[in-house]
């Protein structure tokens, strides 16, 4: 399978403060794989490193074989990411926002497919408002729709469901199965949704206190949950469980397990 990401013992401080420590891990083409961690356990950390947003300490990381941040503009233009909807230019519409990165991608109007997204996701009405007077909902799905225009060989999403209605939610999920069946894109998706991450994703990564504690593909899960019985939700909620416990050694790769 084509590494689409690659990062390799990836450590990065804020300030003092070691946010990842010696993170490794890879997804190949058309994986949907979901970021799990607690509050603090540095996702959106990693995503934005990944993307080339935050200063890395050491270590590599790889979008198809471009190197962040050595060679960051080829790799971005390899990737689509989710921009906090409060990050968002306020002073734009969803429609000028839309534009302006489509611009940004190199195509000269926005894509059918995002409008046709923008329709699903019931944007429409609010496509001429400032995005400073429109709701946290409506914003998410501005952001969604730009971490997904063009259908990039990488998506990175953070909390993607955050905000959505049901309908909003339920079209999300399937354009991702779309995206990585269909157009071959690979997804990290930072989420705490384990309803989610069980019906969508073939691929668990997990974080805690910064260090990889789970790195399960699907075959990987699949023996681990016949193993114990167990749903994913309830085996990993263990393992993290164990780990904050000091029970096991959350930087051994590839140990903890949940029997």
């Amino acid at each position: 399978m084509t590494a689409v990401l690659q990062v390799s013992g990836l450590s990065v401080t804020l300030g003092r403060t070691p946010v990842l420590r010696d993170v490794e891990f890879s997804l190949g083409e058309g994986e949907l794989a979901a970021l799990i961690g607690p509050n603090g356990s540095g996702k959106s950390t990693l995503l934005a490193a990944i993307a080339g947003l935050r200063p890395v300490g050491s270590g590599t990381i790889f979008v198809r074989g471009w190197p962040v941040p050595g060679r960051k503009r080829e790799a971005r233009e390899r990737l689509g990411y989710m921009v906090a909807q409060d990050r968002l230019p306020g002073l734009l519409t969803p429609r000028q926002c839309l534009a302006l990165f489509s611009r940004s991608r190199g195509f000269e109007s926005v894509p059918e497919k995002t409008l046709q997204q923008a329709d699903d996701f019931g944007l429409m009405p609010w496509m001429d408002e400032w995005l400073a007077a429109c709701s946290l909902g409506t914003r998410q799905k501005v952001s969604v729709l730009l971490a997904l225009l063009g259908s990039p060989p990488l998506i990175l999403l953070d909390e993607p469901i955050n905000g959505l209605d049901p309908v909003s939610a339920l079209a999300l999920k399937r354009w991702l199965t779309e995206l990585a069946s269909q157009c071959g894109c690979t997804v990290l998706m930072a989420t705490h949704d384990m309803a989610v991450v069980e019906s969508l994703h073939d691929h668990v990564i997990v974080l805690l206190e910064g260090r990889l504690l789970l790195d399960w593909d699907r075959e990987r899960m699949a023996r681990e949950l016949a193993a114990s019985g167990e749903g994913l939700e309830a085996c990993v909620a263990r393992v993290l469980g164990e780990s904050s416990a000091g029970e096991r050694a959350p930087h051994e790769r590839g140990r903890p397990r949940c029997r």
